[in-house]
């Protein structure tokens, strides 16, 4: 077994648990991460994440060798990281009401 990722996948620090998409990778496309083949079940886009290896529900998903947020349900590997199973960590640290313009006279 070999430690060979494919070309098309970014890994941006060695702590990093996700990696990120350096080419629309679409589904059913074959790639190997870290030597482990893996069949993608869904169109990964350009700059989006994919996890680098299983993750558990609730363990933080690392990007930069920083939290980024957490899983919110098991993934394998190979699967896409986003809203549909990744939630943010990050509080606000600003609000914006829509609801209001304001006009300069």
């Amino acid at each position: 077994m070999t430690d060979k990722t494919d070309a098309r996948l970014i890994l941006l620090s060695p702590d990093d648990n996700c990696l990120i998409a350096a080419a629309r990778l679409d589904a059913g496309t074959q790639i190997d991460i870290e030597g482990e083949r893996v069949t993608l079940a869904k169109t990964i886009e350009l700059g989006h994440k994919l996890a680098r290896r299983q993750l558990h529900a609730d363990e933080k998903v690392l990007r930069y060798g920083a939290a980024i947020g957490h899983v919110t349900v098991d993934v394998a590997r190979g699967e896409h990281l986003h809203t549909h199973n990744l939630e943010s960590d990050y509080l606000p640290t600003y609000t914006h009401d829509a609801g209001h313009a304001f006009v300069h006279h």
